[in-house]
């Protein structure tokens, strides 16, 4: 699958600014768009017609930073929303895909990850989502019904993406599925602007496209967002209804890898976390005896 051109994300964000909102008056005529037109867009922004209509359609090289600033501004763009702009606009017209290597988590992030008390669920994504390493309960937590060890093949590995939208089980597990589904292909696309040349990740979003009618129509809505914390309210088919808050931590050493924790929401979700924790006590998540983290992340 293609993935997004710099012309096609400035499309769906010129089609969201109303007139009113950008301080340009209507007086009751007819539009036929539903956001500003390419004329507008270019006056607010202080460039020529012609200049954004050819940077719209890919035909005007390379744009400069305070160019994209400006249509920024205008177009109301969030700090995350303006990165992403500005990754496009770096990327080369047809950038040449390449099949990275599989990730390895780092031993930093699996040393915090064994360091967590079997109470507190964690989990370790990799750039495109995949499960790199988690604790027994957060295995058990987001998907007990996928083996634990997947995640030490990576030709096994779990992808959040995939199950989110291809598994009913884990669809039907979250309450409030539709608001995770925007914050997940919106960190998708937000991935994919910073990647570009990733074919994995270009495959990943195909299939899912192809798979997956609300994923293509969210795909569709163009819009971009980091995912750092939120909240996810599960029908856990074991312990039942809890509410858990989940944050990401970053590691400086493995920028693309994120240690995602739950936390829960209230003492009924507090007990239900301990009932799960308490059918989980097992060895650690990535250390057996006579191996050490490294060797499991060399």
């Amino acid at each position: 699958m293609e993935l997004e051109s710099l012309g096609a994300y400035l499309k769906t964000r010129r089609d969201r600014v109303t007139p009113d909102a950008a301080g340009l008056g209507t007086y009751g005529a007819a539009r036929r768009v539903p956001g500003l037109r390419r004329e507008e867009l270019a006056q607010l922004a202080g460039v020529s017609a012609g200049y954004y209509t050819r940077l719209e359609q890919g035909q005007a090289g390379t744009a400069s930073r305070q160019v994209l600033d400006a249509l920024a501004r205008v177009l109301r763009l969030d700090p995350t929303e303006t990165a992403h702009l500005h990754n496009l606009a770096r990327r080369p017209a047809a950038p040449r895909l390449v099949r990275p290597g599989p990730e390895q988590p780092h031993p930093r992030v699996l040393s915090l990850l064994t360091s967590l008390d079997e109470t507190t669920p964690a989990v370790v994504l990799g750039r495109r989502g995949d499960v790199l390493a988690w604790n027994r309960t957060g295995h058990a937590l987001t998907a007990e019904h996928v083996d634990f060890d997947a995640p030490r093949d990576p030709a096994r590995r779990p992808s959040v993406p995939r199950m989110f939208f291809l598994d009913p089980l884990v669809r039907d597990q979250h309450a409030n599925w539709a608001e995770l589904a925007r914050i997940h292909v919106a960190y998708l696309r937000l991935t994919a602007g910073r990647y570009p040349a990733d074919a994995r990740l270009a495959e990943l979003i195909g299939e899912l496209a192809m798979g997956s009618a609300d994923f293509a129509g969210l795909w569709a809505s163009g819009d971009v967002a980091d995912c750092t914390v939120g909240t996810m309210r599960l029908r856990h088919p074991t312990v039942g209804a809890l509410d858990v808050d989940y944050q990401v931590w970053l590691q400086p050493d493995s920028p693309d890898h994120r240690l995602e924790v739950y936390t829960p929401n209230g003492p009924a979700s507090a007990d239900a976390l301990r009932l799960l924790a308490a059918g989980t006590h097992r060895p650690g998540p990535w250390h057996d005896a006579g191996h050490d983290l490294s060797e499991r992340a060399g």
